[in-house]
Parts: C-alpha cells; sequence; structure tokens
C-alpha cells in the first residue's frame, strides 16, 4: 500500500474542484496551482494549498511539468492526480512524476504510449481479435500509394493523424480528385497540432454512433467495465451530449463491447480510470476507434448510473489497493444525461463568447447536478477552454432523465454571454433525439445558424409580449428581484424572452 497524503492536482476549472472535493472527502490534504488569470478561481480557493505556476497561457503554467515537480518538492506533495487534458496523457511527464519518487494517479507511462499513438493501439489489441475499422496498420506518407490504398477500402475514406484527436489532423476525402490535397492538408494539421505528422487510412462508417466504454483496472490485473456511454452529439468531432446508458445497445451488444472494451485494457496492462472509444454503424457493428487513457469529461453520467465515485477509485487504485467489486457486481441504474454548457455561439458556428457571467444562477432539485468552476461576476478567460459546466441529470429512466434536463436549462440562468444552453433544449425535444435514432452527424442533419433565432410570435403570443412589455415599461409596473441570481425574483429568462418575442 502508498498511502496518499497530499495530493497536487494539476489542473484548473470544474475537474481540479470535482479531484479536490473526492480527496477532501478522503481525508487527502490536497494543492492547486493556478495560472495569473486563475487567480481567484474556485478550485484555487477550495484547496487547502494553492501556488502559481505562470502566467495565463497554458505553455507558461499548466503545462509546465518541471514547475509543478518543483511545487511537490517544496511542499512535500506525495502523488499527482493529471485530470483531464493539458498533462493528463503526457507520457513525458508521467515518467518524471514517477522517476521523482511521486505517485502519478493514472495509468502507467508506457501504457500511454501504446494507446496515444493511433497506430500502436491497433497493433496492440490485435492479439485480442478486436474490431477495427478497414484500412491501414502503419502510418503512411506516399501518396500514390496512399491513394491506391484508399481506393482498396472503398471511397468515402478517413485520412487521420496517428497522435490526433479531437478531430485535428482527420480529413474525409470522397473520390480520388480530392485525394492528394485533402492528404496533405491531414499532414500539415497533424504537423501543427501534434508535431508529428504520421497519418493513417481508414473507411469512413456513414451514419456512424459514438460508443464508448468506461474501464477501470488496477495493480492486480483485476480490470472491469462500467458499461458504455452514447456520446453522438458533437460538434466539431468533440462531445456537447452524453448519457448512460446508450438507447440502441441490447445487452448481448452491451456484454460484447464490454468485453472488448476490458480486453483493450488488457493489451497494455492498463491500470485506472480509462474510456475504450468504438463507432457503431447503422447495422450494429462496432469497431475499435481509440482508447483515452485518463478520466473523461463525461465521467459523471457513469457515476450517476453505477453509484461510484471515479476519482476516488482512481485514487484507491493508485494506492495499490484492488478493485473492491467484480464485474459480476456491476448493475445499471437508472438513466443520466450530461450537457456541456459552454461559452460559445451556437447560432454562430459554436464560436466561443468570451465575456463576464453577468448572471449566474445553477439549477438544483432532484436528480440535478452541476460540476463547475465559476460563480456570478466572474470571467471566462480567453485562454482556455470555454465550457463554463457540465450539467448532469439523473431520473429512472431516460424520459425522467430528459425531463429533467429540460427543467434545469429552464432554471440555469446566464446572462453576459451566450451559451450552449438553448442548443440543449433544441436537442432534447427534437424527435430524432427522444426517439434515439440519431447519430454523430446529428448537428450536420439538423441544425443551422438559424435554428435558435426567435420565431415570428402568432397574433396571441403577439399581444401577451405585447402586454408584458408595458407592464414593464409603465410607472407603476410591480417590484421585480433584479438579475442579481436570486432566485425568486420574477425575471423573465433571456430564452423566454426570445420565444415571445420580447426585447
Amino acid at each position: 500500500m502508498k498511502k496518499i497524503s497530499k495530493l497536487l492536482v494539476a489542473n484548473r476549472g470544474e475537474i481540479a474542484l470535482r479531484i479536490l472535493r473526492s480527496a477532501k472527502e478522503m481525508g487527502i490534504a490536497t494543492v492547486a496551482i493556478y495560472s495569473e488569470a486563475d487567480r481567484n478561481a474556485l478550485h484555487v480557493r477550495y484547496a487547502d494549498e494553492a501556488v502559481c505556476v505562470g502566467p495565463p497561457a497554458s505553455k507558461d503554467s499548466y503545462l509546465r511539468g518541471d514547475k509543478i515537480l518543483a511545487v511537490c518538492k517544496e511542499l512535500g506533495v506525495d502523488a499527482i492526480h493529471p485530470g483531464y487534458g493539458f498533462l493528463s496523457e503526457n507520457a513525458g511527464f508521467a515518467r518524471a512524476v514517477r522517476e521523482a519518487g511521486l505517485i502519478f494517479v493514472g495509468p502507467s507511462p508506457e501504457a500511454m504510449e501504446i494507446m496515444g499513438d493511433k497506430l500502436s493501439a491497433k497493433q496492440a489489441v490485435k492479439a485480442y481479435n478486436i474490431p477495427l475499422v478497414p484500412g491501414t496498420d502503419e502510418a503512411i506518407s506516399d501518396v500514390a500509394v496512399a491513394k491506391q490504398i484508399a481506393e482498396e477500402v472503398g471511397f468515402p475514406i478517413l485520412i487521420k493523424a496517428s497522435a490526433g484527436g479531437g478531430g485535428k489532423g482527420m480529413r474525409i476525402v470522397n473520390n480520388a480528385g480530392e485525394f492528394e490535397e485533402q492528404m496533405q492538408l491531414a499532414i500539415n494539421e497533424a504537423v501543427s497540432a501534434f508535431g508529428n505528422g504520421a497519418v493513417f487510412i481508414e473507411k469512413f462508417v456513414t451514419g456512424p454512433r459514438h460508443i464508448e466504454i468506461q474501464v477501470l483496472g488496477d495493480e492486480h490485473g483485476h480490470i472491469v467495465h462500467l458499461f458504455e456511454r452514447e456520446c453522438s452529439i458533437q460538434r466539431r468531432h468533440q462531445k456537447v451530449i452524453e448519457e448512460a446508458p446508450s438507447s440502441v445497445l441490447t445487452p448481448e451488444l452491451r456484454a460484447q463491447m464490454g468485453q472488448c472494451a476490458v480486453d483493450v485494457a488488457r493489451a497494455c496492462d492498463y491500470t485506472g480510470a480509462g474510456t475504450v472509444e468504438f463507432l457503431l454503424d447503422d447495422q450494429h457493428n462496432f469497431y475499435f476507434l481509440e482508447m483515452n487513457t485518463r478520466l473523461q469529461v463525461e465521467h459523471p453520467v457513469t457515476e450517476q448510473i453505477t453509484g461510484l465515485d471515479l476519482v476516488k477509485e482512481q485514487i484507491k487504485v493508485a494506492q495499490g489497493e484492488p478493485l473492491a467489486f467484480a464485474q459480476a457486481d456491476l448493475t445499471i441504474t437508472g438513466h443520466a444525461l450530461e450537457l456541456r454548457v459552454y461559452a460559445e455561439d451556437p447560432q454562430n458556428n459554436f464560436l466561443p463568447d468570451i465575456g463576464t457571467l453577468t448572471t449566474y444562477v445553477r439549477p438544483q432539485g432532484p436528480g440535478v447536478r452541476v460540476d463547475d468552476g465559476f460563480e456570478q461576476g466572474m470571467e471566462i478567460p480567453i485562454y482556455y477552454d470555454p465550457m463554463i459546466a457540465k450539467l448532469v441529470t439523473f431520473g429512472a429512466d431516460r424520459a425522467e432523465a430528459i425531463a429533467r434536463m429540460l427543467r434545469a436549462i429552464e432554471e440555469y440562468k446566464i446572462t453576459g454571454i451566450e451559451t450552449t444552453l438553448p442548443f440543449g433544449t433544441y436537442v432534447l425535444t427534437h424527435p430524432a433525439f427522444v426517439s434515439g435514432d440519431f447519430d454523430t452527424n446529428f448537428i450536420r442533419d439538423h441544425f443551422t445558424a438559424t435554428t435558435l433565432a426567435p420565431t415570428p410570435p402568432d397574433e396571441a403570443t403577439a399581444k401577451i409580449a405585447a402586454a408584458l412589455g408595458a407592464l414593464l415599461l409603465s410607472e407603476k409596473k410591480p417590484k421585480v428581484a433584479p438579475a442579481t441570481g436570486e432566485t425568486g425574483g420574477a425575471e423573465v429568462s433571456g430564452w423566454r424572452r426570445n420565444r415571445l418575442g420580447v426585447r
């Protein structure tokens, strides 16, 4: 046993706060790091100790592994949790942590290296007969040879960066005529994003669903899966809405995919929490996509349906403890949804809309969870990902989880910036989502920049709006609470004003 007494969280925002809370419940002392832009952040105030590690830019602060290790030495830290993003999948950093005599709350650097490269990951899982998307098993740079392979696989195909993620270095090629240009663009983007221009070719699966399986392994050879998450509602190849369980998986398919995920983890001797991602086609054939060797943004939905605290499980594994449960002990209870609340404008191609949270009031009530790192009056920094919060709802079934999410979105009051809350309402009330008949092309097929624009009110609604406007402008208007975040005010939300045609 390697008992952790003081944990440093090498991250920021909601995930830093999320980890700090679980550590506190376990009686572990905590240290936060922050950039100059995050000096007043909630995670900084929450931790037992906090140290500034540099200027706002990530490369000068949150990515400075040397500074983080120096803080650990100075404050007597014995473990580091990387969260997600930043250094969480950096094998070099994980190795440096280990060499410094500290505990890295995550997998081994060797497992990171195997699964961090899509091609080496494919090679590693071959011995377990994991279904793979047809294509090349190694990097390719010769355009003529690559084009010939693409024609043999059959268009459309995907050109993908070997070291890639988040849609970077990825190009869809529909025919041979555009192949050379798209391959060069993919290589250039891969070099720019990852410093590695290696690309490979895969058959493009039309109408796919993105299904991922949460896995958990200990240092004693035990690996289990914690069922699936449906992550098909995406923009720019990045997830916006996730749910667990998926509405399309049968118990038999769930068991098959779960076993494949466990085998993928076994292929790299995985320890801790990780996620195995699959594509599911319209015939319910599934293909291994990649493995994320860290805690996922959407881990709360898995926690809701399993009753487990994944951060605590990570820490227990890092301390050398065996898993306290076997696969047969795990069951799915209820249904959970997560909406990533981004400071983005859905009507402007989801472009970031950075500013001040003039009003910020979280939703409450049964089955509602908000993981965030902000409060009213705070600025959304321009230096980092624009996610404000993860809004999670849980219900006895999918219908109740959706109903609670719609209520929570209505209660969530944010002004000063545009957010993805209205987009969440649109998705959750769309017939395709409600029926479960959707895939990763949902936004392309169903959503346009004008979808959320206010529609002209009918005559009756126009009269109500006019009367409401006159009331608000009259000298005898009733006293209402200003938009200060108080829950008892009679303020009409911006979303409702848009729907009523009120300005």
